[in-house]
């Protein structure tokens, strides 16, 4: 009886363009609208091992995670599944704004230890979130807990000295360096080799108010070093979690 009433349901259900249920009239936009004043949704609840376990999910898939008490979809293809939480209630500045800076600083010597803030914050190219991100001299505060991409280009110039110079850049939160250095800026001061450049990308964890720069310092001799021109160095910030 009960695969008869099973059969019969699904030939009801694959036979009409939308279904309601509690509802005589569905939404017209909808293939499935479900109405009710007293009941909700249940979709099927799993542990973290049982999403796993499951065979090529399709892309949207989504299951609720009892192991993380939140529900997930597959952002990615069936054969290689992202499973991403599902935010359903702003706590912030969504991902994607970004700020933009470039240097006006041509004159700072940026070959010195100990290690100083890149002048690299001059021309403001955009600010999508002034409360978000507050710049003030070579510093940024960033007001929100996330996760942020950093893009740092510096172009260097040797303006004194033969000698064979180096510096590093890093980035610093509250003062304390983190991740990767950018280490290619050797310049060799001979022939005419006066010129080089500094290269960081990296995604960092940030706590609510906590100052960003990037250090630059000093790794070899110490001939002064500039900011190559106006506009050859910036710095690049986005939300992105």
């Amino acid at each position: 009886m009960m695969k008869l009433v099973l059969f019969f349901l699904f030939i009801s259900l694959t036979s009409f363009a939308q279904v309601g249920i509690g509802t005589t009239s569905p939404d017209p936009s909808s293939i499935l609208d479900i109405t009710a004043t007293d009941k909700g949704v249940l979709i099927p609840r799993m542990t973290t091992a049982q999403r796993d376990a499951i065979t090529n999910p399709v892309n949207g898939l989504m299951v609720y995670n009892t192991d993380s008490d939140e529900i997930q979809l597959n952002s990615n293809s069936p054969s290689t599944p992202i499973w991403r939480a599902l935010s359903l209630t702003s706590t912030g500045t969504a991902p994607g704004a970004s700020v933009k800076y470039s240097n006006t600083d041509t004159t700072t010597d940026v070959n010195v230890t100990p290690a100083i803030s890149l002048p690299v914050f001059g021309t403001q190219e955009w600010n999508d979130n002034a409360t978000l991100y507050n710049v003030s001299g070579n510093q940024v505060t960033i007001t929100e807990t996330g996760r942020y991409e950093v893009i740092v280009n510096v172009s260097l110039i040797n303006v004194g000295g033969n000698d064979r110079n180096a510096p590093e850049i890093r980035i610093a939160l509250d003062g304390t360096e983190i991740g990767s250095y950018g280490s290619t800026g050797y310049i060799r001061s001979n022939n005419g080799h006066e010129e080089s450049s500094l290269h960081i990308r990296e995604v960092v964890e940030v706590a609510a108010n906590q100052v960003l720069t990037v250090n630059i310092v000093r790794s070899a001799n110490s001939n002064t070093v500039n900011l190559r021109s106006a506009g050859s160095s910036n710095i690049y910030i986005e939300k992105i979690m």
